[in-house]
């Protein structure tokens, strides 16, 4: 009678097999989505820090054509002619034999784009000098960067407006 009686307790019972099953599910259906808010918090933390990075990079060249140190022609707005120009470093003026300026050490990826085919430096919009806000347009310089993305952010804001 003993082993008889060791051998129904070793196992579980189906009802107990349900139960735990139905918790596993309860839980995944509530991770599922703080785990998908995790993710695109961090891919809007990442398009933050990029459009700052490439922001900052595009002022200090504009401020390096003011001071002289890049040269620019006459009736130019003095912004890069593309994204390209930060990275890949320009004649420092001041010191013609010296080493070029850069202005970042990589173009960032825009985190929204998809197309991971595409390189970085093409991966955003970029609106000219001479284009309108509310309708960016590409055009002879780079006065700024926007994400392609359709999606709104986490702040009911449009990626493209940040």
């Amino acid at each position: 009678m003993k082993p008889r009686r060791l051998r129904r307790l070793a196992g579980f019972s189906l009802i107990e097999l349900l139960a735990a099953a139905a918790i596993l599910g309860v839980l995944a259906t509530v991770a599922v989505p703080v785990v998908e808010t995790t993710v695109r918090r961090d891919k809007e933390r990442q398009l933050r820090q990029a459009l700052r990075e490439i922001r900052g990079a595009i002022d200090a060249y504009k401020d390096a054509v003011a001071s002289g140190n890049v040269a620019s022609a006459a009736g130019e707005s003095g912004y890069p002619r593309d994204l390209i120009d930060l990275a890949a470093g320009v004649q420092n003026q001041a010191d013609k034999d010296g080493p070029n300026l850069y202005f970042l050490r990589r173009i960032p990826r825009d985190p929204f784009n998809a197309d991971l085919k595409l390189p970085a430096a093409d991966s955003w919009g970029k609106r000219s000098f001479d284009s309108p806000p509310d309708r960016p347009r590409e055009g002879a310089d780079v006065f700024d960067v926007y994400s392609t993305s359709p999606l709104t952010g986490l702040n009911g804001q449009a990626y493209r407006e940040w």
